[in-house]
């Protein structure tokens, strides 16, 4: 796993209203004590080719969405979302896009298989 960070702070509603007019979408709903359980599953659908996750500051859920086209993540970050280079950075540490959401260090998180 991958991700993306958002650093920037965006109105949750404007991030998943924006992905869901080019995806298909699926929530995973947790709290504190099946968080790892829901995120096992989470992770296990991400699997399949084509899916990408996003996972919130201050959402109790993760995301999974299906793209209608061949969406990628950074074309919905940089250009339905207009964010700048300096908005959010990608990360190969399978961990850090669920780490920084937790530790409130990013806004957001995309996550790709």
């Amino acid at each position: 796993m991958k991700g993306y960070i958002v650093t920037r702070w965006l109105e949750p509603y404007v991030l998943l209203e924006t992905a869901k007019k080019f995806c298909q979408m699926k929530d995973y709903t947790f709290d504190g004590f099946n968080k790892t359980i829901i995120k096992q599953s989470f992770l296990k659908a991400l699997e399949q080719s084509g899916t990408f996750g996003l996972y919130m500051k201050n959402v109790n859920k993760f995301y999974l969405f299906t793209p209608d086209s061949t969406l990628s993540v950074q074309e919905l970050l940089t250009s339905h979302l207009n964010l700048k280079d300096n908005d959010f950075y990608k990360s190969e540490n399978a961990d850090e896009p669920f780490d920084v959401i937790d530790l409130g260090k990013a806004e957001a998180s995309f996550i790709t298989a």
